[in-house]
Order: structure tokens, then sequence, then C-alpha cells
């Protein structure tokens, strides 16, 4: 068994630190390079791609983000978070696909019921952290519409 040096840590390691440290109120800004690194260490893991969408989002890089949540819907079709992110960057955009988007992740949540309140805790911090986010508004209306 091979260990890591101190000062190299695991993408999964770092996928922790950084999610605690969005969940401390850092920047989104600060944290993007953080997961840049992490899907690139693992490019075929969608929470590391589903996170970078989401800071994406915050710092209204809306291309970057819609990028990063296709790959993150396409590695992980039922999680509706991902889905969620490439429904916002498709709105922001302004690209097709939204509504398949809303509706997947309406879905997703009929039958994992137990995510929607992590899913209302997700809008509730993204108004936080970027007030009047009209996209964020329009999908998160439609979406607690239909749930």
């Amino acid at each position: 068994m091979t260990s890591n040096p101190p000062n190299l840590k695991t993408a999964e390691e770092m996928f922790q630190q950084g999610f605690e440290r969005y969940k401390a109120g850092e920047p989104a800004n600060d944290l993007i390079p953080v997961f840049q690194e992490i899907t690139e260490r693992q490019p075929k893991v969608a929470s590391g791609w589903i996170c970078l969408s989401w800071l994406y989002l915050l710092e209204n890089q809306a291309p970057a983000a819609a990028k990063a949540a296709q790959k993150a819907v396409k590695l992980s079709p039922e999680d509706p978070q991902g889905r969620i992110n490439l429904a916002i960057a498709l709105l922001e955009t302004k690209q097709p696909g939204v509504r398949e988007q809303v509706e997947a992740a309406a879905n997703w949540l009929l039958l994992m019921s137990d995510l929607k309140a992590e899913i209302v805790s997700n809008f509730e911090d993204g108004l936080r952290r970027r007030p009047d986010w009209p996209a964020l508004l329009k999908v998160r209306s439609w979406l607690l519409e239909e749930v």
C-alpha cells in the first residue's frame, strides 16, 4: 500500500475540505480552483462536477457552469442537483432544454423525497450568496410547484 506524502491530499479529502470551506462561508471564487483540481483528479465522479457547476453559477459564469453540469448529469442522471444546476445554467445562457432538466429533477425528487429538504436548503443558500438571482428563482418556483 502506498501512502500520500503529507502535503498531497486525496481527491476525497480535497472534496471534504472544500465542501467544509464552502459551508463555512468561503467565497465561491476561492473554491473554484479546488473543485477544478478535484474534477481533474476524478473526472468520472459526478459530485465534483455538481459542486463546480454550482460555484460557477454563484460567480455568474454560466457557460462554464453549463459544461460542468452537463458532465455531472451525464455521469449521474439521477442526481436532481446536477439537473437543477444545468437548468439554471441553460436558462442563464439562453439555451434550450431547461424544461427537460426541471421535469427530470422533479421526477427524481418524487422518487427520492428525502432529498427535497437538501434541495430547498441549496436554493436558500444560493439566494443568500447571490440575492435576487432570477434564474434560480424561476427554477425554484417551477420545481417546487411540481414536487
